[in-house]
């Protein structure tokens, strides 16, 4: 599943084409995309047709356009959904289940492609964000701007780059209101996740899985970090002080940042950028899938356990499993 990484690759190439542009035309191919907008396909139909988009905005994995009629179009990518930018006289792509005709701009349309059909597309309505900052990031990325965070004690830089977020856009879909701030958000508010961390009293990995906690660290990033951090994903929250805390955030934002640098990680042709193109962070993965294979760091053999009905790949030199912990 597109991870924060990937639904950002997507969201930046999403604002510099469709922000300002007017949605003219709704074509929904097949009724499953759209079964979260519980109005029904008409309704869907009617409250995109001459929208104007006002911003494209994300917080964790979830991705919406901002509307001028006070409503978003939230996406959710599932496990093989697509957001593409296509001429209207391209080729209808195999499993092609929504079409928005975008007037302005470059003249191209969005399409939402998804194999599985896991994700899907709703209006929804927006409310306040209860800590009166921006839903998530937004506006038009400047080109290859890193995303400025500072951990406690540590620099925190320029503040947001310019256009990076919208001003005065204290607003988040009602389906989205209970995700937690990510990793790579300016506002993310590190002293309120160390004292939950610490009064969850589970593992560490499933922590940094729980979106209410943190949002956008996947099954794949969450190994990466934890590689880098030298910590078990089995390590008791309540164990954590802050430098440690400190240490686990500060390796999830860099992989982060290394990812998005370049385009995502993709395993197959299922994760693409809205051009269609394919991320290759996969070729520096420290941990994920690399059972049986030399640690990077210390040379021992990394391992692969099975967590929550995924799995989770560590070095057991590195990463010494907790002699008491929590799965």
């Amino acid at each position: 599943m597109p991870e924060l990484p990937e639904v950002e690759v997507v969201r930046r190439g999403l604002a510099r084409w469709v922000i300002g542009t007017t949605i003219d035309e709704v074509e929904v191919l097949h009724p499953r995309p759209v079964r979260r907008h519980e109005a029904g396909i008409d309704d869907f139909v009617s409250r995109l047709n001459g929208a104007t988009v006002l911003d494209v905005v994300r917080r964790g994995k979830f991705l919406w356009l901002s509307l001028d009629s006070g409503e978003a179009l939230l996406a959710h990518l599932g496990m093989s959904g697509q957001l593409l930018l296509e001429a209207p006289d391209a080729p209808d792509e195999k499993h092609l289940r929504v079409r928005l005709g975008l007037r302005g701009g470059t003249g191209r349309e969005l399409r939402f492609v998804d194999q599985r059909m896991f994700g899907g597309l709703a209006v929804v309505d927006l409310v306040k964000t209860p800590d009166g900052g921006p839903g998530g990031l937004g506006g038009v990325p400047a080109e290859d701007a890193p995303v400025p965070v500072g951990l406690p004690g540590e620099p925190a830089g320029d503040g947001p780059v310019e256009g990076e977020y919208t001003a005065g856009e204290a607003l988040i879909p009602v389906p989205v209101a209970h995700i937690a701030r990510d990793a790579l958000d300016p506002l993310l508010d590190v002293d309120l996740l160390a004292a939950r961390l610490r009064r969850r009293e589970t593992g560490l990995k499933r922590a940094l899985l729980d979106q209410t906690l943190i949002s956008g660290i996947g099954n794949i990033y969450a190994d990466e970090a934890l590689w880098r951090a030298k910590l078990h994903y089995a390590r008791a929250t309540e164990t954590l002080n802050r430098p440690t805390l400190n240490r686990v955030l500060a390796a999830a934002q860099d992989v982060m940042r290394e990812a998005l640098a370049q385009g995502g990680t993709s395993f197959d042709s299922l994760y693409v950028d809205v051009n269609g193109q394919s991320g290759y962070f996969e070729r520096g993965l420290d941990a994920y899938g690399r059972e049986g294979e030399a640690c990077h760091r210390c040379g021992s053999q990394m391992r692969r356990e099975t967590f929550m009905n995924r799995s989770s790949f560590f070095c057991p030199k590195c990463q010494p499993k907790p002699r008491s912990g929590r799965f």
